[in-house]
């Protein structure tokens, strides 16, 4: 993954210092290994991010936000990756998530009802029903796309590196494959 073509995206270290939320956070959100772009930042951040975007809580960015001062990786990508469950997929995401959790618990689908009256208490009535199938269907796609996006982010990077090498890179790489190591003698 080029590092010129990430930073087109992503918004600069500086711009964000001035945001009058982040100033309040102090040294710690501007910690260098955070805003860092290598393998190892990129790939956790959207492992982080696409865990993030498949749990069902309000304020997501809080949660990748906290999750990427806590593993340490690249902040404003982890936050990024969260929207994509934004106002327009949140619905379909989750529905994804509640069949899924449906499947796995062995659970009839509820529908919405006879009465459908968006209010408040219909909306808690409906949770109270759904919550146990849209929790786990929820942590289920959460883990697989976090372990998936991790996985295909490492793959996709060492396979730029090699690439950019050259022959002679894959020419050794290859070589040091297929030598049998010789045992302890």
């Amino acid at each position: 993954m080029p590092r010129k073509y990430l930073r087109r995206y992503l918004p600069p270290a500086s711009r964000l210092r001035q945001h009058w939320l982040l100033k309040r956070l102090g040294h710690r959100i501007l910690h260098p290994r955070l805003w860092h772009l290598n393998r190892r930042s990129v790939s956790g951040a959207t492992g982080l991010g696409l865990f993030v975007a498949f749990v069902p809580l309000p304020f997501q960015f809080i949660l990748a936000g906290l999750g990427a001062l806590w593993f340490r990786v690249n902040l404003p990508l982890a936050v990024t990756l969260i929207f994509i469950t934004n106002p327009l997929t949140m619905g379909p995401a989750f529905y994804a998530c509640y069949r899924v959790g449906t499947w796995i618990l062995g659970r009839p689908e509820q529908g919405l009802g006879q009465h459908y009256t968006p209010t408040l208490a219909w909306l808690i009535q409906q949770l109270s029903r759904i919550w146990a199938p849209l929790l786990t269907g929820s942590l289920v796609i959460a883990t697989l796309s976090g372990v998936l996006g991790y996985a295909l982010v490492q793959l996709a990077w060492r396979g730029y590196i090699i690439h950019r090498r050259g022959p002679l890179a894959r020419a050794l790489a290859n070589r040091r494959l297929q030598t049998p190591s010789s045992g302890g003698l």
